[in-house]
């Protein structure tokens, strides 16, 4: 188990920027390609994900989505790519090079040449924790260090974006600025992984050209109702230990925030935990589809939007991955002026 306390005086962290490139183009889910080849179990399934639209962007590809996520947070920020002193790109899950590295490429791109660049990977949607985690390591170990940039974007691993039987896969690039204040203050996180579903959901792909890539997964009742109930269990556990660390209960957490799987997904998470999930949640899973690691933070950065926290209000963001990885944020919400 990862546990790591960000607030207080033990190196702060913040978000002082955050940016989403969301292409315009929506395919309603019943236009998917790959619906013709779906016998009707899969298409019961994926008409009852709540999702009615994809977001698809045919041109710029992960490192492009990235790109402009990135560019509108500094543009957002005031700053340019070169006052990044560090550049943390969550990986894809299906690279479009092998041997190649697309957080240089990102660096390149943005022109961040100072920035310290690497990039973290290997544990799908909560891949945002390590991100997290090692930004704050770079903020405390380095006052030098002011600036820190996380940015991914989240595309399909395969041709088809229903992954049977847990959602449908959009397109979007988000940035999330890290810096030591800012509007957004990440108190804490933890994080557990069980290395027994390491291969739960998988794509072979060495023997077969990229049309013929299709996830599979190695044992849909041990994914249904096996990892249903531990997760249920590690994620009651972890909410209970986050809460107790900073003396909150429940009632003192102005909202939730999960990322969107399916609409089953949002109300197993709110039963499991017996709390309610921002409205937002669902809403941008109904238009957007999953974005992968970047569900959480939009749903924080929309409910905001939306008028529906305050300052000092506190917020826990849940992400958990079918590897299997589970991680729970607890963030507050500051004065915007601070990030000036």
């Amino acid at each position: 188990m990862v546990t790591t306390r960000t607030g207080g005086a033990a190196a702060p962290l913040a978000v002082r920027e955050a940016a989403w490139h969301l292409p315009e183009q929506r395919v309603p889910v019943g236009e998917l390609p790959e619906l013709a080849g779906l016998d009707g179990e899969r298409r019961t399934t994926l008409a009852g994900l709540g999702i009615d639209t994809v977001a698809v962007d045919r041109e710029l590809g992960p490192t492009g989505l990235a790109e402009r996520a990135a560019r509108s947070a500094l543009a957002g920020a005031g700053l340019a790519a070169q006052d990044l002193d560090a550049l943390i790109v969550v990986d894809s899950r299906a690279p479009e090079t092998l041997l190649s590295s697309e957080a240089t490429r990102l660096q390149a791109r943005l022109g961040a040449d100072q920035a310290v660049t690497f990039g973290v990977g290997g544990l799908g949607c909560v891949s945002l924790g390590p991100a997290l985690l090692a930004a704050r390591g770079l903020l405390a170990a380095d006052p030098d260090v002011r600036h820190v940039l996380v940015a991914h974007a989240s595309t399909p691993a395969t041709p088809g974006r229903y992954r049977h039987p847990v959602t449908v896969n959009g397109d979007a690039g988000q940035a999330l600025l890290l810096a030591r204040t800012g509007p957004v203050r990440v108190l804490d996180l933890v994080q557990e992984t069980n290395g027994a579903y390491w291969d739960l959901f998988r794509v072979d792909y060495r023997d077969r050209p990229w049309e013929r890539w299709q996830e599979e997964c190695r044992d849909l009742p041990g994914y249904s109702f096996r990892l249903a109930v531990e997760t249920r269990n590690r994620l009651t556990a972890l909410l209970e230990r986050l809460l107790k660390r900073h003396g909150l209960d429940r009632a003192d957490v102005a909202g939730y925030a999960s990322q969107n799987l399916s609409a089953g997904g949002l109300r197993f998470l709110a039963e499991s935990l017996g709390v309610e999930l921002l409205p937002e949640c669902r809403e941008n899973l109904a238009r957007y589809g999953h974005l992968g690691p970047n569900d959480v933070f939009l749903n924080l950065w929309t409910a905001l939007a939306n008028g529906r926290l305050a300052e000092g209000d506190r917020v826990v963001l849940v992400n958990v991955s079918p590897v299997a990885a589970w991680n729970l944020l607890l963030v507050e919400i500051g004065p915007w002026e601070s990030t000036a």
